[in-house]
């Protein structure tokens, strides 16, 4: 891993949680390459035990946040609570979901309950 060139940019938090790494990567990565994400960041989340991504979709002014995940974790209500809280309290939070085949789902979570748009 200490090879990859986005190794420099998570040495910081990778160290910490090994079990939580490889999602980082991935989703760091994802953000990165594919979707083009800019002024991105890598956040250390103690309580939730992980790295988070903070930056701004291509062309927009919105900072948004992403905590990865792998498919095969068990998540509950306080770990997201916790999640919000270490964060600053943002609208939402991005929930990348990682699988073993490297695809990743984004889930928007938001705290409370939230009427769906129309």
């Amino acid at each position: 891993m200490e090879a990859h060139p986005s190794h420099a940019e998570l040495s910081h938090v990778l160290p910490k949680y090994p079990k939580t790494a490889g999602s980082l990567l991935q989703t760091y990565n994802d953000l990165k390459l594919a979707q083009q994400w800019e002024a991105l960041e890598v956040l250390d989340v103690p309580s939730c035990a992980r790295g988070a991504v903070k930056g701004r979709r291509p062309n927009t002014e919105d900072t948004l946040f992403v905590v990865p995940c792998s498919l095969a974790e068990s998540l509950n209500i306080s770990w997201f609570h916790q999640a919000f809280h270490d964060l600053g309290k943002p609208p939402h939070v991005y929930l990348a979901i990682n699988a073993d085949d490297s695809n990743i789902v984004y889930y928007k979570l938001s705290p409370g309950i939230v009427k769906p748009a129309v």
